[in-house]
């Protein structure tokens, strides 16, 4: 009896602490997302704002994600590297690179990742990453999508170092001199959509 009790006990728990499965992420056409292929992210809301661009928030460069103003402006299209080289199809809960297919004033890359500002003591998405080379010194770099409520949210947590411990949060917004900027948002996520550019 104990013993039954005790693998019921374990069955149990280790149900509770398996992580999700994950899930191929769709556009808003059903269709599967792709490495390298090019799409816009809409907020999950609509007449909240525009797609996903980058601005300069307090600083001329690195430039700043953020939403477009008009919710009629498609943003920047940007496309989406997984950490594994050979995964073609974009999944929930995959540690990914996220890059934006623009060309800026700025001489560096697009390529998202996590800066923590001083003054305001908040965690901003900026650019400026590196591509590829998962580890403790592109940590930094390292998005994933997870599903929301019909719609998906892109979140901070990367695992792709197993010694480090990053601070993790679901990305969400802060509105800053009339701007919507994308950053960790411990309060709320920001719903969010694909569409094939």
């Amino acid at each position: 009896m104990k013993l039954i009790s005790l693998l019921s006990a374990f069955f149990l728990l280790s149900s509770l602490t398996t992580p999700a499965a994950a899930e191929v992420v769709l556009d808003t056409d059903g269709n599967e997302l792709r490495r390298g292929v090019e799409y816009y992210i809409y907020p999950g809301i609509t007449d909240v704002a525009g797609g996903l661009t980058l601005a300069s928030r307090n600083h001329p460069c690195p430039l700043d994600v953020t939403l477009e103003v008009s919710p009629t402006s498609n943003g920047l299209p940007l496309t989406f590297l997984p950490a594994d080289s050979d995964e073609d199809t974009i999944n929930t809960s995959t540690d990914l690179n996220i890059v934006f297919s623009a060309v800026t004033i700025c001489v560096q890359s697009t390529v998202w990742k996590l800066d923590f500002d001083d003054t305001t003591r908040r965690y901003y998405v900026t650019t400026g990453g590196v591509t590829g080379n998962p580890g403790r010194e592109t940590l930094d770099n390292w998005f994933k999508i997870e599903s929301d409520r019909g719609a998906y949210k892109l979140v901070f947590c990367p695992t792709v170092c197993d010694t480090c411990k990053p601070v993790c949060g679901d990305l969400g917004v802060f509105r800053e001199d009339g701007r919507l900027w994308l950053g960790i948002n411990f309060d709320a996520a920001l719903p969010v959509v694909f569409r094939r550019a």
